[in-house]
């Protein structure tokens, strides 16, 4: 029986994560746009959790003893399609065909449309819900997968994410990790200016959660906290909060004013890719 995608002899996380960060970037070219900045931002959660933390098929997406990853947030998409074809999910030729009419890779995350994305993102506070059913399912059927999802911090003034986060721990489901993309930032201004969640930690223990909260731009650290969730053996649902910088890995855009859709002018996606290259990970 085919087992399920390991790398325990490929390239180290900070490689993987430099690489999802080029094939955001390189789609972001195609389009001239896109949430580039949370792309790059992720890039290091998103390579510990497909190359360290999930159980998959990257050829058969749909297998039934997968973990499943959910992106709650649906205008992210660019950043999971980049893990997806670091993970051979996806061919990378198609990165080529994002955003364009009849491509597999629309720009908000469509589960219909792309092997490997697990639900729908678009209303944003929704995937925590879905989430918790997922989980409740799975450990109905005695499956073994978890469940994760990853959520941003503007979600949070979202009432469903905090009934579903009492249903999970009513629940006991402890095969459910959430991870929280905490970079501050939402359509209208910094998170914690429209809707301060702080003490965010504390909180999500006081509804009955395991919390940790990590620099999500530290590849060991998120590791780490991937590591003591999936192996925490009380009965209750987890999450990581991660605190992450928009647009990390290219200084020149890390520099700007903090945005929830960054301005990326046409002749500066050659010049992203440039700097990223000059700081290549092996």
């Amino acid at each position: 029986m085919t087992q399920p995608t390991r790398f325990s002899n490929a390239p180290s996380l900070a490689a993987r994560a430099w690489r999802i960060r080029r094939h955001a970037l390189r789609m972001g070219e195609v389009q001239g746009q896109g949430y580039i900045a949370q792309a790059l931002g992720i890039a290091d959660v998103l390579a510990v959790a497909y190359f360290h933390a999930l159980a998959y098929r990257a050829e058969d997406p749909a297998w039934e003893g997968r973990d499943r990853f959910l992106l709650s947030i649906g205008h992210y998409a660019i950043a999971l399609y980049a893990a997806l074809i670091e993970a051979g999910v996806i061919p990378e030729e198609e990165l080529e065909t994002y955003g364009a009419d009849d491509s597999r890779l629309p720009m908000s995350g469509m589960a219909t449309y792309t092997p490997g994305m697990e639900i729908s993102g678009g209303s944003l506070g929704q995937g925590l819900g879905m989430a918790v059913g997922m989980a409740l399912g799975l450990k109905r059927k005695t499956s073994p997968a978890f469940v994760y999802n990853l959520m941003s911090d503007g979600e949070l003034g979202e009432g469903a994410t905090w009934e579903a986060a009492m249903s999970a721990a009513h629940w006991k489901l402890d095969n459910l990790i959430c991870v929280v993309d905490f970079n501050n930032q939402q359509a209208d201004g910094p998170s914690t200016d429209m809707l301060c969640s702080e003490p965010l930690a504390p909180k999500w223990a006081a509804f009955g959660w395991h919390a940790q909260r990590v620099d999500g731009n530290d590849i060991d650290a998120v590791r780490a906290a991937f590591d003591a969730a999936r192996a925490l053996t009380a009965p209750q649902p987890r999450v990581i909060i991660c605190d992450t910088r928009m647009a990390k890995g290219v200084p020149f855009l890390e520099a700007r004013d903090r945005n929830h859709f960054l301005r990326v002018e046409a002749d500066e996606w050659a010049k992203a890719l440039d700097v990223l290259d000059a700081g290549r990970v092996s």
